[in-house]
């Protein structure tokens, strides 16, 4: 299982120097971990104003991780369109996939699973599925340091 103190490590190591998030759901849990950690966390209040200041972070030089849920990136759709298509920068996001585990099992009728990839592919975000509940420590590390030297936008969607 991965834990916040696993998650911020991992982000630090991929070089990560600021967290633009929402802490809602799963991601609430990485609070405790970012107290002291070198990430310099962010909390917007939307989450199209998240991908907002990321942007105005990449422009500075810094290297931003958003991470919101996906119902938050549903609303975020114009500030990404925007930041990656028109700026063309390259835009790091986790997005966390509300139900996507009971929607495997069939145990849940929200629609964000079915509507997340889909979307995905409209705004033409390369994506990784990412399940935390089968995954280690070491994996999301090495995802997350691949995934910060693309030069292009990317998102990894977190299962929960």
């Amino acid at each position: 299982m991965i834990d916040g103190p696993a998650v911020v490590a991992a982000m630090e190591a991929a070089g990560f120097t600021h967290l633009v998030w929402i802490p809602d759901s799963h991601f609430g849990t990485w609070e405790s971990a970012l107290v002291g950690s070198k990430l310099a966390p962010i909390r917007p209040c939307r989450e199209g104003e998240a991908v907002g200041i990321a942007a105005g972070l990449m422009l500075g030089g810094a290297k931003p991780l958003v991470v919101i849920q996906c119902t938050g990136f549903f609303e975020a759709g114009d500030a990404v369109r925007n930041v990656v298509h028109d700026l063309k920068l390259p835009l790091k996001m986790i997005v966390g996939v509300r139900s996507m585990m009971a929607w495997f099992a069939r145990k849940t009728k929200d629609n964000c699973p079915h509507f997340i990839e889909p979307l995905m592919r409209a705004w033409e975000l390369p994506f990784t599925p990412f399940v935390p509940t089968s995954s280690d420590p070491d994996e999301l590390r090495e995802m997350l340091t691949g995934f910060q030297g693309k030069p292009e936008a990317a998102v990894i969607l977190w299962a929960e």
